[in-house]
């Protein structure tokens, strides 16, 4: 995991999670192109994941971190925790976060601890199960805080 964070004028914090090298042949040689994951947050509930391609690298990289503020989603917290436990299961990751008590911080792996870190979610636990695919399980991790619901 590429650790690289940026912060803007608008307060919105940007991570590169992965970046691949893609070859592809053709009858004239190779073809070369590069792929970006991208995380984007404000640390004050709102997130969101791009994925972008380019020749280069930067290119790739910024049409990445478009996609992701144009798609950010709300995460509803209770205090410094998610509302409620969530299982889910997307392709072929099997997702469970569960919210956690004050002080015990995020004990949740790769790219879970990233976007919690980005949405403000400072306490939590979790689990990803059967899935090793980077990108898979950030959309994974997107749909389940996606499908959280507000504290009454």
């Amino acid at each position: 995991m590429m650790e690289q964070r940026k912060k803007d004028s608008q307060g919105v914090e940007e991570k590169v999670l992965l970046i691949k090298r893609v070859s592809k042949k053709t009858s004239g040689g190779n073809y070369v192109t590069f792929s970006a994951l991208v995380a984007v947050g404000d640390k004050n509930g709102k997130v969101g994941v791009g994925i972008g391609r380019g020749l280069e690298v930067p290119p790739a990289i910024q049409k990445a971190i478009s996609y992701a503020r144009k798609h950010m989603i709300e995460v509803p917290r209770k205090g410094k925790t998610i509302t409620h436990q969530i299982k889910l299961k997307y392709k072929a990751a099997y997702i469970l976060l569960k919210p956690a008590p004050e002080g015990t911080g995020l004990k949740v792996g790769s790219v879970t601890r990233v976007l919690l870190d980005l949405a403000g979610i400072e306490n939590a636990s979790g689990k990803i199960i059967k899935s090793r695919n980077q990108v898979v399980n950030t959309y994974a991790i997107m749909k389940a805080l996606s499908l959280l619901r507000k504290a009454k």
